[in-house]
């Protein structure tokens, strides 16, 4: 595992706490957005709001998010496989920006394409989809903060696992 300097690992910490805090902050924009205009809210401005902000912003933070996550567990002694909660939110987070560039990027484009026209059923997918990532998001930082379960098992990598010493070899005992 390499190591980096005190100083460098604290920018990488802030930078990681920041795209977050930036993903959270446009995720509760969604949110937002998406209960105004479950609210009555002209759907014609929301909806291309809404797909601005997935477009512009909480895209590229989520893979920002990820990248600086991923560096953020290789570059320091937490590991990306060492602690279940570190792979936890590495699941959660692997999933969720899947999710987002794969699914709720392109749903909010098309709802910004067509506004007001936008069908009941996918109008509640733009509430839906932020309330629940918001949550897990909220857990990841529940697990960043508690850091629960402590280390994998030894069965985890090799890489992620001290060296053993081998067993002494020892000569057969003849009768």
């Amino acid at each position: 595992m390499p190591r980096i300097a005190p100083r460098t690992r604290k920018a990488l910490l802030t930078l990681h706490l920041v795209t977050s805090l930036g993903w959270l902050g446009a995720d509760l924009v969604l949110l937002t957005l998406g209960i105004a205009a479950q609210r009555g809210a002209d759907p014609a401005v929301v909806y291309p709001v809404a797909g601005l902000v997935g477009t512009v912003l909480f895209a590229p933070l989520s893979v920002l998010v990820w990248l600086v996550g991923v560096a953020s567990a290789l570059l320091t002694p937490w590991g990306l496989l060492r602690y279940r909660w570190v792979v936890i939110k590495l699941v959660i987070t692997t999933v969720m920006v899947g999710l987002v560039l794969f699914l709720l990027t392109p749903n909010l484009r098309h709802a910004a394409a067509l506004g007001a026209a936008l069908p009941a059923r996918d109008r509640a997918d733009l509430v839906i989809a932020p309330a629940v990532s918001t949550s897990l998001m909220i857990i990841a930082t529940v697990l960043s903060t508690y850091k629960p379960w402590g280390r994998r098992p030894a069965g985890g990598t090799t890489r992620d696992r001290p060296a053993r010493p081998a067993a002494p070899r020892h000569a057969p005992i003849r009768k």
